[in-house]
């Protein structure tokens, strides 16, 4: 069997809470040692000076409470289910790659674009492929938003995509950084693709 396929054995230890405490603590210390901030953001010209661990420790690091509140609740809200469907340990390598590799497009992104002395922090990179992952494995799903307009699962991601999207064409400027939340549906896209030979496209319409 290809080692890319290879499935992991199921094992459940709620990643999803691990992850949440993780950043929740990470947050605090940030509160605690202002600078702390600077080191786990990703910056391109700190990356081209050597931080090569920031395209994964901007994952872990937000800006304000508003920031962390609702990642964290989009985490718990689709990390859930998602990881017990997954296994705690493909959801954790899903979760960590997709936001590594939606880091490194922004770093070229920023380079490119003349914003090599940007930050970039957040965990939404990876929460946008979890939140692939979820409404492709429970295409019918509803979920409330606001708690009161009933969505399926796939109509909700795919409208959070859709805004994403026109907030880059049309150069929506309010500190988000929408490229990194496309890249991270994009590559959770191409994870499905290579890894469980699935198009999660196509899964949302309930077709495996």
């Amino acid at each position: 069997m290809n080692l890319i396929r290879k499935p992991f054995a199921y094992s459940y230890y709620n990643v999803t809470l691990v992850l949440i405490c993780v950043n929740a603590a990470i947050f605090v210390l940030q509160r605690l040692v202002p600078d702390l901030s600077s080191l786990l953001a990703m910056t391109p010209n700190s990356v081209l000076g050597g931080c090569f661990w920031q395209f994964l420790t901007y994952m872990f690091a937000h800006a304000n409470f508003n920031h962390i509140f609702f990642n964290m609740l989009a985490l718990f809200v689709f990390g859930a289910q998602t990881e017990r469907y997954m296994g705690s340990k493909e959801f954790l390598v899903y979760y960590l790659v997709t936001g590594i590799l939606a880091g490194f497009f922004s770093f070229i992104v920023f380079l490119f674009t003349g914003a090599a002395k940007v930050p970039l922090l957040g965990a939404s990179g990876a929460i946008f492929a979890v939140q692939l992952a979820f409404a492709a494995f429970f295409p019918d799903s509803v979920l409330y938003i606001w708690g009161i307009l009933p969505l399926r699962a796939p109509v909700m991601v795919l409208l959070f995509t859709a805004i994403e999207l026109l907030s880059t064409i049309f150069g929506v400027k309010n500190g988000v950084a929408h490229m990194t939340h496309l890249a991270g549906f994009g590559f959770g896209c191409i994870y499905f693709l290579v890894r469980f030979r699935a198009n999660p496209l196509l899964m949302m319409t309930g077709r495996r």
